[in-house]
């Protein structure tokens, strides 16, 4: 079986990324030789920079046995192992399920591919997809346009799992009714960063259990206008949604202002887009009778707490839930989401290098914007669409880039993606 030589940017403990070339072992009959063409950084990836070992997903020797990061990756297969000749053929493209349905994986911890193993993970060049992913189905073909529809995929899917994940109850009744209430009233709160981007999108573009009014609240006012901009209250309307941007920063009393937006009702199904307290506190305040509370924002201190009303959960039938990543079966719907015409351009500020995933992942948090695309075969420092113009006017491979937003809205593209992987 081929060995492969691959480029990684690698884990070693807290804050400790190295970009290495090394030699990925013998391909086993049960593996799978795959390239990566794009990887899109997370916070998650920035949270487990941070903690090292100590990070759930993380292995306790990992300054002996280093990780590659990156879990929103896609690409297409090389070599295809006996075991899996019957699935999969070399040049298929593929997506990765990281949430692997282990109780406990392999390295002995809550196991996934960008997190947990040696020879797999989105900030590669080569990988090896190992047996326990491939047993667990998170091997994923996609037959869609370009690539970084395919990375994408993996947040969509978490925020599809998030729907699904909210639950409803009848009086009387012990019976839960999943997902979001159908021509419900919907609040997502922080919700113009890329998740919420994503969130917006899919509610607007799914063809069942839409709400009938979705109200986006964010501080930001230029990531709101934004948000706007691309998913307009008025495409909103064609498919029965009331969409309301709200900058709930210079509102004296948000509380009482959205729940007049409800029209005195409160919303059924709130999502939380952020780790911070105040936000919390505001959707447990504004939530309806049976309304659902979905904390997606994961935090990274165990120790995390806000306040949340328990007169409500008790009379009133509130209810929490929570969600960190999609299943199999989100994964799919995103996929094939993907695959029918949804492009997430959208949610993409900043494309670049393998050579900028070190410093991209560190300072996260501190790079506005929304999903930062990683283009694992080249050389380019992380750059803003929206710097491509300035930068065209010394260079003709920004010029390029910029001429190919600007016929697409200003924003990346299948165009933009094969004329930058014609340069590899």
């Amino acid at each position: 079986m081929r060995q492969m030589r691959t480029r990684a940017v690698r884990l070693y403990g807290k804050r400790d990324l190295r970009l290495e070339e090394f030699d990925l072992p013998p391909l086993k009959d049960d593996e799978i030789l795959a390239r990566v063409i794009t990887d899109s950084i997370c916070m998650s990836s920035h949270k487990a920079v941070l903690q090292g070992a100590d990070h759930k997903r993380v292995p306790d020797d990992v300054a002996e046995n280093p990780v590659i990061i990156g879990h929103e990756f896609a690409g297409e297969l090389v070599e295809v192992g006996a075991r899996w000749k019957n699935e999969f053929s070399p040049g298929d493209k593929f997506s990765i399920q990281p949430a692997i349905n282990y109780e406990k994986g392999p390295t002995g911890i809550l196991s996934a591919p960008g997190y947990s193993y040696r020879y797999i993970g989105g900030d590669a060049t080569y990988v090896i997809i190992p047996a326990g992913v491939m047993e667990q189905d998170c091997l994923l073909k996609y037959n869609g346009s370009g690539y970084y529809p395919a990375s994408l995929a993996e947040p969509l899917s978490c925020v599809i799992g998030a729907m699904h994940a909210n639950y409803h109850t009848r009086p009387g009744s012990y019976n839960h009714q999943m997902e979001i209430v159908d021509g419900g009233k919907m609040a997502i709160l922080a919700g113009a960063g890329p998740m919420g981007l994503a969130a917006i999108n899919y509610v607007l573009e799914r063809e069942e259990r839409r709400p009938s009014l979705l109200v986006v609240t964010d501080i930001d006012q230029g990531r709101l206008d934004r948000a706007e901009g691309l998913y307009t209250p008025g495409y909103a309307l064609t498919r029965g949604i009331e969409l309301r941007y709200i900058n709930t920063a210079g509102i004296e009393d948000p509380v009482e202002y959205l729940k007049k937006i409800s029209q005195g009702t409160g919303f059924d199904d709130v999502f939380v887009f952020a780790p911070l307290p105040p936000v919390i506190e505001l959707g447990d305040a504004i939530l309806g009778f049976d309304g659902c509370l979905n904390f997606f924002a994961g935090p990274s201190d165990p120790d995390f707490k806000a306040p949340f009303n328990f007169y409500n959960v008790h009379y009133n039938y509130t209810h929490l839930a929570g969600t960190s990543g999609g299943n199999n079966d989100d994964m799919a719907e995103a996929l094939e989401i993907m695959e029918a015409g949804l492009d997430p351009a959208g949610l993409v500020t900043h494309v670049g290098g393998l050579n900028a995933v070190i410093d991209t992942t560190l300072r996260l948090p501190e790079i506005p914007g929304g999903k930062k695309l990683i283009y694992a075969h080249i050389e380019m420092p992380l750059t803003a669409t929206e710097d491509f113009k300035e930068l065209g006017k010394k260079s003709s491979f920004f010029a390029d880039l910029a001429g190919i937003t600007d016929r697409h809205k200003g924003l990346w593209s299948l165009e933009a993606e094969e004329y930058l992987l014609r340069r590899v």
